[in-house]
């Protein structure tokens, strides 16, 4: 009796066993089947990743317009003459010496304002008369 359990336990084994190894190969098998379908995804999303870079480029060609009749006037800022600007920094030196100068700081600044304002509008005149010849 003992042989017979014997003999029918190692039939089980081998049997499991074979079985195990067509379970090995099988999900080998599996793995590399899904190794393969993951690349193909891959690839796929990157050629529709590509078709759309494609297509915004045409996107980004650039058109030409044909110009109208009208004609859009931008207005450029006017640009200060030297004049004025001799007269603003005239202004603010002459206002500064004027305070420090002065017993009576407020008529100095005044007085130094109102004398540096004409000295610089008078040099910045000069300039710009210069820069046109």
């Amino acid at each position: 009796m003992k042989t017979i359990y014997t003999i029918i336990v190692s039939i089980l084994i081998l049997s499991c066993k074979n079985t195990n190894d067509k379970v090995v190969v099988i999900d080998e098998k599996q793995e590399t089947i899904d190794s393969m379908k993951m690349q193909i995804e891959k690839h796929r999303i990157i050629d529709s990743m590509r078709e759309v870079e494609l297509n915004n480029a045409k996107k980004r060609e650039v058109l030409v317009l044909k110009e109208s009749n009208t004609t859009n006037k931008t207005t450029e800022r006017k640009k200060w003459s030297g004049a004025a600007k001799g007269a603003v920094i005239g202004a603010g030196v002459g206002a500064i010496t004027g305070a420090i100068v002065s017993e009576k700081k407020g008529e100095g600044a005044v007085i130094g304002g109102l004398a540096g304002a004409g000295v610089g509008a008078g040099t910045g005149a000069i300039i710009d008369d210069k820069k046109k010849k």
